[in-house]
């Protein structure tokens, strides 16, 4: 038995954030029934990140929306909004992503639900949260990236802000939110009250970067200036980076200068006696002229047995050839109600020794209405 069958969690949220939130709830035994718009759905069946088209719809939607069933319902009419309140009445969850404001006017509001379902756990993802200035813009990630200072961490110095590559604050804010229901529905358990449980991007990215912020504040208000060249952390030393070779790429943590001085036989460095902060785009030129004499594999067989903490570096193609991760069975084969199938990750977390997969792929728009019609509604 997955630890959380047998709870509902009714999901408004659309896009990334509230979807990878109650991805991992499914993941972990929850029965997710999202709410989409009759006719066209989550936005997201229709964001394409590349030209990848899955079973009519976007890879994206079916990758974060697997292991749930689709009500489509227009609850902004009266008549449907009164059978969709059937439902909540039920759910031990309910949640969205809806700007500030949204579920109030339609009158899906904490109180109004509460007022039906008084022990409902009432979680939310925004943007911005309620802050005046910011709270009606969009919460995109590339947007909270760029207002919340992360692009100033990754690429090089003269790089100039440099996003990840990955919708990064959508992730997080996700799984911030998955851990503050997963809060909540333990004192739901043990004390039988419901509460809400809000989560803004803004706050998270925040969060993501409290090893910097509190370097910043505890350091005289200094910028964090990124190296000029294999810059990976902009508070952290040399070698700390990624460095080119004769055939590919390694990755170099901390470590001390002297020690690779010898091991890599590069006489250049025995002049940095001390790692000092200030010497590392020096010590980096170097290292990054040096490594470029031999192949990656020549400097692993060196730096590995001596316990320096290195890294070839992967791609997809390179990653998925590697035994280290087909140990892993970290992918499954997942089937939607027509019979398509693809493959996509499984869900990370362990308990007892069990990883939690399911072969149930992503729903088509509305497909379980009259399921869930005859089960809560009707």
């Amino acid at each position: 038995m997955k630890p959380l069958e047998d709870y509902l969690i009714i999901d408004f949220s659309q896009f990334l954030s509230g979807p990878s939130a109650s991805l991992r709830l499914a993941d972990l035994g929850a029965r997710v029934i999202k709410i989409e718009k009759p006719g066209t759905g989550d936005i997201c069946r229709t964001l394409y990140t590349s030209d990848l088209i899955m079973n009519g719809e976007s890879s994206v939607f079916h990758t974060i929306n697997r292991n749930k069933e689709s009500f489509a319902i227009d609850f902004k009419q009266p008549e449907e909004l009164q059978k969709l309140k059937k439902l909540l009445a039920k759910a031990d969850v309910v949640m969205h992503n809806f700007r500030p404001g949204v579920m109030e006017r339609i009158g899906l509001s904490y109180d109004d639900v509460k007022a039906i379902n008084p022990t409902v756990v009432y979680a939310s993802i925004s943007g911005f949260g309620n802050h005046p200035e910011l709270k009606d813009l969009p919460g995109q990630d590339l947007l909270l990236q760029s207002l919340t200072a992360l692009t100033w961490l990754s690429g090089n110095q003269e790089d100039g802000p440099v996003p990840m590559g990955l919708s990064i604050v959508d992730m997080l804010a996700g799984a911030h939110l998955a851990q503050g229901i997963l809060a909540a529905l333990y004192r739901k358990a043990t004390q039988n009250i419901g509460g809400t449980v809000q989560v803004s991007m803004l706050e998270s990215a925040f969060d993501f970067q409290f090893e910097t912020i509190t370097t910043f504040f505890n350091d005289g208000g200094e910028l964090p200036v990124r190296t000029k060249t294999n810059n990976a952390h902009a508070y952290l030393g040399a070698p700390y980076g990624i460095y080119q070779t004769k055939n590919g790429y390694l990755a170099l943590a901390m470590g001390s200068i002297p020690v690779l001085a010898s091991l890599l036989k590069c006489d250049e460095l025995l002049q940095f006696p001390e790692n000092k902060f200030t010497l590392r785009d020096e010590i980096k030129n170097i290292l990054a002229s040096h490594l470029l004499t031999q192949e990656t594999q020549f400097w692993l067989d060196i730096l590995e047995p001596a316990d320096i903490w290195c890294a070839g570096v992967l791609n997809y193609e390179q990653l998925f050839k590697e035994d280290g991760f087909k140990v892993l069975e970290f992918t499954q084969q997942v089937e939607m109600l027509d019979g398509y199938t693809y493959k996509t990750t499984r869900c990370p977390i362990k308990i007892d020794g069990q990883y939690f997969t399911s072969d149930k792929g992503s729903p088509k728009l509305g497909q379980d209405n009259e399921r869930i019609i005859k089960e809560f509604i009707a």
